[in-house]
């Protein structure tokens, strides 16, 4: 992990797993900038943030689908919500199609948070997931529901015709619903998918697929696109500068 930089997770209680991910903290406890590297994971990340010079402050991003690099200002205190593409719909009821490699700004009070509530981890996580609870007033859709459980248990390791014929759904109305609310089609989405599923087996210097593709070409072909490096560049992981794997937790 980066020197000054502090980082813990934990994830949703049951109620909450169609639509959240995980919350996490991440801190920058010095007095200096970090400049860090984003791989594209999936989430949707909702961000509650403080520094030494700027108030608090609320930022949605929506999806990623190439490395970018960020700058954590000294002293930053970030509480985030990431969630699973569900909560789009269901939780924050709006696309995040136009977000699609950016984010926006929303209203500092939003979900009536305090800058006090990110200081405890536990508590804040608590009042999240209450508020979290109170806004999913409309059943989610049958097919919905099936179609991301089988793209996240299997890591998007499942072709797009055989999800759609096992939710009774078309492999075009998917689609239509994938580019309206998230700004990309079911397969693209799954590619992420894929690229992040490996993050674990790069980390342990493993560099040959393991999950569906056509040959080691090909998935270094994949890791490049989305990191922008090979795979035993990401496993190097010079100066801490991808952040997810400097994250991960140890085998």
């Amino acid at each position: 992990m980066i020197t000054g930089i502090t980082y813990q997770s934990k994830k949703p209680d049951a109620s909450l797993a169609h639509w959240i991910e995980s919350f996490w903290l991440l801190a920058n406890i010095t007095d200096e900038e970090k400049t860090i590297s984003i791989l594209p994971d999936g989430r949707i990340d909702l961000f509650f943030s403080k520094t030494a010079t700027e108030p608090f402050h609320v930022v949605l991003l929506g999806l990623e689908n190439s490395m970018s690099s960020t700058i954590i200002a000294p002293r930053t205190l970030t509480f985030a919500v990431s969630f699973k593409l569900l909560g789009a719909e269901y939780v924050l009821k709006q696309s995040v199609a136009p977000l699609l490699n950016g984010g926006m700004r929303l209203p500092n009070d939003f979900w009536e948070m305090e800058v006090a509530d990110i200081d405890n981890f536990d508590a804040c996580c608590n009042k999240v997931s209450q508020k979290i609870k109170t806004l999913l007033n409309q059943e989610p859709d049958p097919r919905k529901l099936a179609l991301f459980n089988l793209i996240y248990d299997n890591n998007g390791d499942l072709p797009v015709n055989e999800m759609a014929s096992k939710v009774h759904w078309t492999s075009r109305q998917i689609n239509r619903y994938f580019n309206q609310w998230f700004g990309l089609s079911l397969k693209a989405y799954c590619n992420i998918l894929r690229f992040r599923a490996s993050f674990a087996q790069i980390k342990a210097g493993k560099f040959f697929p393991e999950l569906n593709f056509a040959d080691q070409a090909h998935f270094i072909r994949t890791v490049k696109k989305y990191a922008g490096v090979a795979p035993k560049a990401l496993n190097k992981n010079k100066n801490d500068r991808f952040i997810q794997f400097s994250t991960l937790p140890k085998k």
